[in-house]
């Protein structure tokens, strides 16, 4: 990935190698917070990470780290391994001592599986469970879409219909400042949308819908206008 000019920020962020990578920190300048999980053990949820729901149905979907070979040889990725929800329905992994409020942010998705629903992709500004912005591929429904989430009610910010497979890797990316939304899809800006409903600074983390299984490699954030700070 290309070089990131340095940001000045308020707070250091502590490190986080031990459970997710590494949040690459100088005294108190980030360039950039990388969740790669390859000091994560397999089988298990990474430390650091909360796993929730938004409109719960059943019992949380079960999240882990586990190796996948079309991520690159004895890579690790962090994946929804089993959900039996259904509807409305959504399925959470917030890293926790995570705090962005302009960002720009990056993180690979394959959908497995799923007859309901499939795929997913990043949150950010996401305050709680009930509370955050998300931006998601299906290839089931064929289309990449970006939403709001707000007292547990999602509502659709921007659509575009696409044909997505299941079993491929999509590199998604988001940027957002002030209250503008630009999407991307493997380099391509497909969404554009504008939201003040959630103005502060919130966590990052990821997101599936109802029984969609899927994997989620290289997730990567960096401040692109307020600070970033430990939570």
């Amino acid at each position: 990935m290309r070089a990131h000019r340095r940001i000045l920020v308020t707070a250091v962020i502590p490190c986080l190698c031990g459970f997710a990578g590494c949040a690459r920190q100088e005294s108190t300048r980030v360039e950039m917070l990388r969740f790669r999980f390859k000091d994560a053990d397999v089988g298990r949820l990474p430390a650091g990470w909360r796993i929730t729901q938004t409109a719960a149905t059943g019992a949380p979907a079960a999240w882990e780290v586990i190796r996948d070979e079309s991520a690159g040889s004895g890579r690790k990725v962090l994946a929804l391994v089993r959900s039996e929800n259904r509807g409305g329905t959504f399925n959470l992994a917030i890293a926790e001592k995570t705090s962005f409020r302009d960002l720009d942010l990056t993180v690979q998705v394959k959908a497995v599986r799923g007859e309901e629903d499939q795929g997913g992709g990043p949150i950010w500004r996401c305050q709680d469970e009930n509370n955050y912005y998300i931006c998601r591929v299906n290839p089931l429904e064929k289309n990449y879409r970006v939403y709001k989430v707000t007292d547990g009610r999602r509502k659709q910010l921007a659509s575009a219909d696409l044909e997505l497979e299941a079993g491929r890797w999509y590199t998604l990316r988001v940027t957002m400042a002030g209250d503008r939304i630009l999407c991307y899809l493997d380099g391509r800006r497909m969404l554009e949308a504008t939201d003040s409903s959630l103005p502060g600074s919130g966590m990052i983390g990821l997101w599936t819908k109802a029984d969609a299984v899927t994997s989620f490699a290289d997730l990567a954030a960096r401040p692109t206008g307020a600070a970033v700070a430990s939570r």
